[in-house]
Protein backbone atom coordinates (compact mmCIF):
# COMPACT_ATOMS: atom_id res chain seq x y z
CA UNK A 1 0.00 0.00 0.00
CA UNK A 2 0.97 3.73 -1.03
CA UNK A 3 2.34 5.64 1.83
CA UNK A 4 -0.51 8.65 1.83
CA UNK A 5 1.71 12.24 2.29
CA UNK A 6 0.08 15.64 2.93
CA UNK A 7 2.05 18.13 1.75
CA UNK A 8 1.11 21.85 3.01
CA UNK A 9 2.59 24.43 1.28
CA UNK A 10 2.05 27.22 -0.73
CA UNK A 11 0.52 26.99 -4.47
CA UNK A 12 2.07 28.84 -7.22
CA UNK A 13 -0.36 29.56 -9.78
CA UNK A 14 3.00 30.04 -12.67
CA UNK A 15 6.26 28.14 -11.62
CA UNK A 16 7.48 25.28 -10.24
CA UNK A 17 7.63 26.31 -6.54
CA UNK A 18 6.61 24.57 -3.23
CA UNK A 19 3.52 22.26 -3.87
CA UNK A 20 4.47 22.34 -7.64
CA UNK A 21 7.66 21.50 -6.91
CA UNK A 22 6.94 18.97 -4.13
CA UNK A 23 4.24 16.89 -5.69
CA UNK A 24 5.85 15.53 -9.03
CA UNK A 25 9.39 14.28 -7.31
CA UNK A 26 7.15 12.58 -4.48
CA UNK A 27 4.31 11.31 -6.49
CA UNK A 28 6.83 9.96 -9.11
CA UNK A 29 8.85 8.31 -5.66
CA UNK A 30 5.12 6.14 -5.56
CA UNK A 31 3.31 8.24 -2.73
CA UNK A 32 -0.20 9.14 -2.94
CA UNK A 33 0.52 12.83 -2.17
CA UNK A 34 -2.66 15.38 -0.71
CA UNK A 35 -1.98 18.77 -0.51
CA UNK A 36 -3.53 22.08 1.78
CA UNK A 37 -2.49 25.05 0.38
CA UNK A 38 -1.29 27.73 2.47
CA UNK A 39 -1.56 30.49 -0.21
CA UNK A 40 -2.48 30.61 -3.69
CA UNK A 41 0.14 32.38 -5.12
CA UNK A 42 0.30 34.16 -8.73
CA UNK A 43 3.77 33.56 -9.62
CA UNK A 44 6.83 32.86 -7.91
CA UNK A 45 8.09 36.11 -6.28
CA UNK A 46 11.11 37.25 -7.35
CA UNK A 47 9.50 38.29 -10.66
CA UNK A 48 8.90 41.57 -8.41
CA UNK A 49 5.18 41.39 -8.76
CA UNK A 50 2.54 39.03 -7.54
CA UNK A 51 -0.48 38.58 -5.94
CA UNK A 52 -0.86 36.47 -2.56
CA UNK A 53 -4.30 34.76 -1.49
CA UNK A 54 -4.59 34.16 2.32
CA UNK A 55 -6.20 30.69 2.93
CA UNK A 56 -6.24 30.54 6.44
CA UNK A 57 -10.26 29.93 5.97
CA UNK A 58 -10.19 27.56 3.93
CA UNK A 59 -7.41 25.45 5.42
CA UNK A 60 -9.86 25.39 8.96
CA UNK A 61 -12.85 24.35 7.04
CA UNK A 62 -10.96 21.88 5.02
CA UNK A 63 -9.31 20.46 8.39
CA UNK A 64 -12.91 20.49 9.77
CA UNK A 65 -14.24 18.29 7.11
CA UNK A 66 -11.15 15.88 6.98
CA UNK A 67 -11.93 14.92 10.55
CA UNK A 68 -15.76 14.33 10.05
CA UNK A 69 -14.58 12.59 7.36
CA UNK A 70 -11.81 10.31 9.42
CA UNK A 71 -9.24 11.38 6.33
CA UNK A 72 -5.49 10.32 7.97
CA UNK A 73 -2.05 10.15 6.77
CA UNK A 74 1.16 8.20 7.15
CA UNK A 75 3.04 11.20 7.25
CA UNK A 76 2.79 15.33 7.17
CA UNK A 77 5.58 17.21 5.33
CA UNK A 78 5.12 21.16 6.07
CA UNK A 79 6.87 24.32 3.92
CA UNK A 80 5.83 27.84 3.63
CA UNK A 81 3.20 29.36 6.17
CA UNK A 82 2.06 32.62 5.63
CA UNK A 83 0.81 33.86 9.04
CA UNK A 84 1.60 32.47 12.89
CA UNK A 85 -2.12 31.94 12.85
CA UNK A 86 -1.35 29.28 10.09
CA UNK A 87 1.42 27.58 12.07
CA UNK A 88 -0.77 27.13 15.41
CA UNK A 89 -3.51 25.91 13.43
CA UNK A 90 -1.14 22.98 11.35
CA UNK A 91 0.77 22.24 14.71
CA UNK A 92 -2.80 21.67 16.53
CA UNK A 93 -3.57 19.47 13.27
CA UNK A 94 -0.79 18.06 13.16
CA UNK A 95 -0.31 17.18 16.74
CA UNK A 96 -4.17 15.51 16.69
CA UNK A 97 -2.98 13.32 13.72
CA UNK A 98 0.56 12.19 15.19
CA UNK A 99 -1.85 10.65 18.27
CA UNK A 100 -2.72 7.80 15.40
CA UNK A 101 1.35 7.48 14.39
CA UNK A 102 1.21 10.34 11.79
CA UNK A 103 5.02 11.62 11.55
CA UNK A 104 5.75 15.06 11.20
CA UNK A 105 8.64 16.39 8.57
CA UNK A 106 9.09 20.08 8.59
CA UNK A 107 10.85 22.33 6.12
CA UNK A 108 10.96 25.51 8.74
CA UNK A 109 10.69 28.38 6.12
CA UNK A 110 11.06 31.65 7.47
CA UNK A 111 14.18 33.65 5.76
CA UNK A 112 17.71 33.65 4.24
CA UNK A 113 20.82 35.33 3.42
CA UNK A 114 20.43 36.57 7.16
CA UNK A 115 17.55 37.75 6.63
CA UNK A 116 13.63 36.65 7.61
CA UNK A 117 11.11 36.91 5.00
CA UNK A 118 8.52 39.80 5.48
CA UNK A 119 5.64 39.31 7.96
CA UNK A 120 7.72 36.63 9.93
CA UNK A 121 7.53 37.66 13.53
CA UNK A 122 8.79 36.61 16.85
CA UNK A 123 5.28 34.79 17.34
CA UNK A 124 5.67 32.91 13.80
CA UNK A 125 9.32 31.94 14.96
CA UNK A 126 7.83 30.60 18.25
CA UNK A 127 4.83 28.66 16.99
CA UNK A 128 7.74 27.26 14.08
CA UNK A 129 10.17 26.01 17.41
CA UNK A 130 7.08 24.04 18.47
CA UNK A 131 6.13 22.72 15.29
CA UNK A 132 9.97 21.66 14.76
CA UNK A 133 10.08 19.97 18.44
CA UNK A 134 7.66 17.38 17.37
CA UNK A 135 9.35 16.93 13.86
CA UNK A 136 11.31 13.26 12.94
CA UNK A 137 13.66 15.75 10.43
CA UNK A 138 13.65 19.89 10.26
CA UNK A 139 15.59 21.23 7.31
CA UNK A 140 15.89 25.20 7.90
CA UNK A 141 19.04 26.50 6.14
CA UNK A 142 21.63 29.01 7.70
CA UNK A 143 19.46 31.37 8.95
CA UNK A 144 16.29 29.46 9.94
CA UNK A 145 18.07 27.13 12.01
CA UNK A 146 19.95 30.63 13.76
CA UNK A 147 16.20 31.81 14.67
CA UNK A 148 15.28 29.03 16.00
CA UNK A 149 17.91 28.47 18.14
CA UNK A 150 18.36 31.89 19.18
CA UNK A 151 22.13 31.74 18.21
CA UNK A 152 24.35 33.47 15.72
CA UNK A 153 21.84 35.51 13.97
CA UNK A 154 23.82 37.87 12.72
CA UNK A 155 26.03 35.71 11.11
CA UNK A 156 25.91 34.71 7.64
CA UNK A 157 29.76 32.38 7.24
CA UNK A 158 29.79 30.26 10.98
CA UNK A 159 32.72 27.58 11.74
CA UNK A 160 31.73 24.37 11.43
CA UNK A 161 32.38 24.48 15.02
CA UNK A 162 29.18 26.68 15.58
CA UNK A 163 27.35 24.73 13.09
CA UNK A 164 27.60 21.68 15.28
CA UNK A 165 26.16 24.11 17.78
CA UNK A 166 23.07 25.06 15.96
CA UNK A 167 22.55 21.23 15.18
CA UNK A 168 22.48 19.83 18.42
CA UNK A 169 20.38 22.88 20.22
CA UNK A 170 17.57 22.09 17.42
CA UNK A 171 17.95 18.38 18.25
CA UNK A 172 18.03 18.99 22.23
CA UNK A 173 14.83 21.63 21.54
CA UNK A 174 12.81 18.25 20.58
CA UNK A 175 13.52 17.79 16.57
CA UNK A 176 14.78 14.02 16.15
CA UNK A 177 16.85 14.33 12.95
CA UNK A 178 18.86 17.91 11.83
CA UNK A 179 19.56 19.18 8.42
CA UNK A 180 21.33 22.52 8.01
CA UNK A 181 21.58 23.40 4.35
CA UNK A 182 23.35 26.25 3.10
CA UNK A 183 26.16 26.11 5.67
CA UNK A 184 28.63 28.82 4.46
CA UNK A 185 32.19 28.21 6.35
CA UNK A 186 35.33 30.45 5.52
CA UNK A 187 34.09 30.35 2.02
CA UNK A 188 33.05 26.78 1.92
CA UNK A 189 29.76 25.10 1.24
CA UNK A 190 28.24 22.01 4.13
CA UNK A 191 25.13 20.54 4.62
CA UNK A 192 25.58 20.02 8.66
CA UNK A 193 22.99 17.03 9.97
CA UNK A 194 22.68 16.04 12.65
CA UNK A 195 21.73 11.65 12.78
CA UNK A 196 19.42 10.68 15.51
CA UNK A 197 19.50 7.14 14.41
CA UNK A 198 23.45 7.21 14.73
CA UNK A 199 23.80 9.59 17.37
CA UNK A 200 25.87 11.18 15.08
CA UNK A 201 27.14 14.83 13.67
CA UNK A 202 28.63 15.39 10.42
CA UNK A 203 29.20 17.97 7.22
CA UNK A 204 28.88 17.00 3.84
CA UNK A 205 30.37 19.57 1.35
CA UNK A 206 28.91 20.44 -1.54
CA UNK A 207 29.86 22.76 -4.24
CA UNK A 208 28.01 26.02 -4.70
CA UNK A 209 27.03 26.49 -8.09
CA UNK A 210 26.27 30.17 -9.35
CA UNK A 211 23.14 30.17 -10.89
CA UNK A 212 20.00 30.62 -8.81
CA UNK A 213 16.87 28.83 -9.42
CA UNK A 214 13.98 29.42 -7.09
CA UNK A 215 12.01 26.29 -5.85
CA UNK A 216 15.30 24.15 -5.05
CA UNK A 217 14.86 24.22 -1.45
CA UNK A 218 11.38 22.85 -1.91
CA UNK A 219 12.73 19.84 -4.55
CA UNK A 220 15.62 19.03 -1.66
CA UNK A 221 13.10 18.84 1.31
CA UNK A 222 10.74 16.33 -1.11
CA UNK A 223 13.73 14.00 -2.08
CA UNK A 224 15.17 13.99 1.68
CA UNK A 225 11.34 13.60 3.39
CA UNK A 226 10.21 11.26 1.03
CA UNK A 227 13.27 8.83 1.05
CA UNK A 228 13.42 9.00 4.90
CA UNK A 229 9.72 8.07 5.25
CA UNK A 230 10.64 4.92 3.12
CA UNK A 231 13.35 4.43 6.08
CA UNK A 232 16.83 5.23 4.03
CA UNK A 233 19.89 6.61 5.64
CA UNK A 234 19.96 9.82 6.75
CA UNK A 235 23.98 10.74 5.10
CA UNK A 236 23.00 8.59 2.34
CA UNK A 237 19.81 10.56 1.67
CA UNK A 238 21.71 13.84 1.52
CA UNK A 239 24.82 13.18 -0.26
CA UNK A 240 21.86 11.72 -2.95
CA UNK A 241 19.28 14.72 -2.48
CA UNK A 242 22.92 17.08 -2.98
CA UNK A 243 23.95 14.84 -6.39
CA UNK A 244 20.30 15.24 -7.60
CA UNK A 245 20.18 19.25 -7.02
CA UNK A 246 23.52 19.82 -8.74
CA UNK A 247 22.27 17.93 -11.61
CA UNK A 248 18.98 19.58 -12.22
CA UNK A 249 20.77 22.81 -12.26
CA UNK A 250 23.56 21.93 -14.44
CA UNK A 251 21.48 20.31 -16.83
CA UNK A 252 18.62 23.54 -16.94
CA UNK A 253 21.89 25.96 -16.75
CA UNK A 254 20.61 27.55 -19.92
CA UNK A 255 16.70 28.23 -19.25
CA UNK A 256 16.48 31.67 -19.95
CA UNK A 257 13.53 32.74 -17.12
CA UNK A 258 14.97 30.63 -13.82
CA UNK A 259 12.43 32.44 -12.17
CA UNK A 260 10.06 29.80 -12.88
CA UNK A 261 12.13 27.22 -11.50
CA UNK A 262 13.28 23.83 -12.86
CA UNK A 263 10.75 22.19 -15.54
CA UNK A 264 10.94 18.92 -13.12
CA UNK A 265 8.46 17.01 -15.63
CA UNK A 266 11.41 16.56 -18.03
CA UNK A 267 14.07 15.56 -15.38
CA UNK A 268 12.12 13.27 -13.06
CA UNK A 269 14.83 10.27 -13.87
CA UNK A 270 17.63 12.03 -12.29
CA UNK A 271 15.72 11.14 -9.17
CA UNK A 272 15.81 7.53 -10.05
CA UNK A 273 18.85 7.33 -11.43
CA UNK A 274 21.08 9.48 -8.48
CA UNK A 275 19.15 7.07 -5.73
CA UNK A 276 20.43 4.00 -8.10
CA UNK A 277 24.13 5.25 -7.76
CA UNK A 278 24.33 5.54 -4.25
CA UNK A 279 24.13 1.78 -3.94
CA UNK A 280 27.09 1.50 -6.13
Amino acid sequence: MQDKILLINDLPGYGKVALSAMLPVLSHMGFDAYNLPTAIVSNTLDYGQFDILDTTDHMERSIKVWNKLGFSFDAICTGFILTAGQVKLILDYCNEQMKYGTKLYVDPIMGDEGQLYHGVSEETISYMRSMCSHAEIIVPNLTEASFLAGMYEDKCDVTLDEAEELALKLHSEGARSVVITSVLSGGDYYVTCYDDVLKDIYHIPFEHIDVRFVGTGDIFSALLFGRMICGAELRKTVEYAVRVMRRLIEENESEADKFKGIPLEKNLDIIDEEWVKSFD
